[in-house]
């Protein structure tokens, strides 16, 4: 089992990240040396390259889509994909950004007619998003998804409901990723409270979470640097912008 790989994000095509092992690559959090893709930093083997195809759900690969040749790790998971109605199979590795995410796409999948591949796409939102949806029992939010029909949708709640409250904050894990006006990258330590409170607010209104964290992004961008904004100032620019 491969539960974890690092690597240098060398190209990102649709949900196809390809990593490549080699020098430079950060040490862990704790300190230890990090873990090159595929296991191979151990001394001597610097010169032996490895690139890895690793597939993602559709919100981590947006996530990611402007770190081309930045160091990322993987939490991982490994299935058989079955070809030519199962009389061969390709060996496949999954990842994702937390071990969470990992965890809730476990359960997602556990859902009658969601199978890997389908899921990966389906999952165009954050898991918090989606674990939110379920919790309501929303099953409009839920076919806003790829692939996720009005019946799929009341599946997907039927089968879940009451296992998925503990993701429900999985969007405040990751919200380090929110795109900032004109495309880049906001971190979510650099937004106020007001604004955090402010994309929440919008996403209650019907946005998702992109748009509302780059219309927040707009707005404040438009203004002056370090003006204190109120909730309902920012949500009131937000749609007079329009």
């Amino acid at each position: 089992m491969i539960a974890r790989v690092r690597g240098i994000i060398e190209s990102i095509e649709g949900q196809t990240v390809v990593l490549r092992s080699g020098p430079g690559l950060a040490n862990e959090p704790n300190g230890a040396p990090a873990v090159a893709a595929g296991g191979l930093g151990a001394p001597g083997l610097a010169g032996f390259d490895v690139w890895l195809e690793v597939m993602t759900p559709q919100y981590v690969a947006r996530r990611l889509a402007t770190s081309i040749g930045q160091p990322v790790t993987f939490w991982t998971m490994a299935y058989l994909e079955g070809q030519n109605q199962g009389s061969s199979f390709i060996p496949r590795l999954i990842g994702f950004s937390t071990a969470r995410e990992r965890e809730f796409f476990e359960l997602f999948t556990t859902v009658k007619g969601i199978g890997n591949r389908r899921a990966l796409r389906a999952l165009a939102e954050d898991p918090g998003a989606i674990a939110g949806a379920v919790m309501r029992g929303d099953a409009k939010a839920l076919t806003q998804l790829p692939e996720v029909g009005k019946r799929l949708a009341e599946t997907i709640i039927a089968e879940l409901k009451g296992k998925v409250d503990s993701f429900a904050d999985l969007e405040v894990e990751i919200k380090g990723t929110g795109r900032r006006a004109g495309g880049g990258v906001t971190p979510a330590s650099t937004r106020s409270t007001a604004e955090e409170d402010a994309v929440a607010a919008l996403m209650n209104l019907g946005q998702k979470r992109d748009e509302a964290e780059r219309n927040i992004a707009k707005v404040v961008g438009a203004h002056e640097a370090g003006r204190a904004w109120t909730v309902d100032e920012l949500v009131r620019s937000v749609f007079a912008a329009r």
